[in-house]
């Protein structure tokens, strides 16, 4: 029997799974660290099912795709695109970055697989933006193309912090002189929120005892810490004005999605922030905008989903 394979490559963990009826199926993490190559742990996998030919595969890899070798940010791996697919007998290998595969999941995802803040109607066959807030800021725009869709690459995630109140302003000065630059991704990710939570400290006079984004976020949801609270609530403002930034940069009528790690954790909280106002807060463009709906993706395999999508557009043979 022959079958398709993806797999979601970050720093710690690989996640792989077979693509039976268009549906995943089969997944299985591995810890990165156990195994030198991404060779060997990828025919670990190939091996519990010996009944099985793979024949095609799509890799969504956390490090830049920019030739045929690929060396991953966060661990030791690095191969040959060329030279990967020889060694597992494959007929085609996709290896596209890890957010390009969060991007492609848009495109194929039902009502139960995200969740949508504010009003607006995607129209079909539009441009849509991704961003997600992590460890770090990926950001990506699709557009239409003969195939399907094309994930525009770029940096996004570095562009200048734009502030529009004046907490986002108090933000701005502290990570300017913090870093001598405030980017985008030093506001929307992990260590964003600890960026937030000093500076709203800091503007307010107020103490700041140490502690990481997951303590801020926890505290925030329980209502045991009013900075906290001011935290969450400014960080989910800066994530509406950034979304309709994209939204303004490329026209996305099929609409604006978050990806990532941080926003699905407290979905309720963004739907009763200030997100969507931030987001449609475009001046003489607000009319532009307020159709254009937002979403915050939820399933939790969406980088294979997203996988699955490129090879399932990609893949000819």
């Amino acid at each position: 029997m022959s079958a398709q394979f993806v797999a979601d490559v970050g720093g710690t963990n690989i996640r792989l799974a077979q693509i039976e009826n268009g549906q995943l199926s089969h997944i299985k993490k591995y810890l990165c660290s156990d195994y030198a190559t991404i060779t060997e742990v990828i025919k670990v996998y190939f091996d519990e099912f010996p009944q099985v030919k793979f024949t095609a595969g799509c890799l969504g890899v956390a490090c830049p795709v920019t030739s045929d070798a690929i060396t991953m940010t966060n661990n030791s791996w690095q191969f040959s695109i060329n030279e990967l697919q020889a060694e597992l007998g494959l007929t085609w290998l996709g290896v596209i970055n890890d957010f390009t595969a969060v991007a492609y999941a848009v495109t194929v995802l039902d009502d139960h697989q995200k969740v949508q803040i504010g009003p607006g109607k995607s129209i079909a066959g539009e441009n849509i933006a991704v961003f997600g807030p992590g460890t770090g800021l990926g950001v990506k725009h699709l557009t239409p193309n003969a195939d399907g869709w094309l994930a525009l690459d770029g940096e996004g995630g570095h562009v200048d912090f734009a502030a529009v109140d004046e907490i986002d302003i108090a933000i701005l000065q502290f990570l300017t002189n913090k870093f001598g630059h405030a980017s985008a991704e030093e506001v929307m990710s992990g260590r964003g929120i600890v960026h937030i939570y000093q500076a709203i400290a800091e503007f307010k006079g107020a103490a700041a005892p140490l502690v990481d984004a997951a303590d801020i976020t926890e505290s925030a949801l329980n209502g045991s810490c009013d900075l906290c609270v001011a935290t969450l609530a400014q960080f989910s403002k800066v994530l509406g004005s950034f979304a309709g930034n994209l939204a303004l940069n490329l026209g996305t009528r099929g609409g604006v999605y978050i990806g990532g790690g941080i926003a699905p954790r407290f979905t309720d909280f963004i739907r009763e922030s200030d997100f969507r106002e931030r987001f449609e807060a475009k001046g003489r463009f607000r009319d532009y905008v307020a159709g254009i709906p937002t979403f915050i993706i939820t399933e939790p395999d969406h980088g294979l989903i997203g996988a699955m999508a490129y090879l399932n557009q990609n893949c000819k043979g």
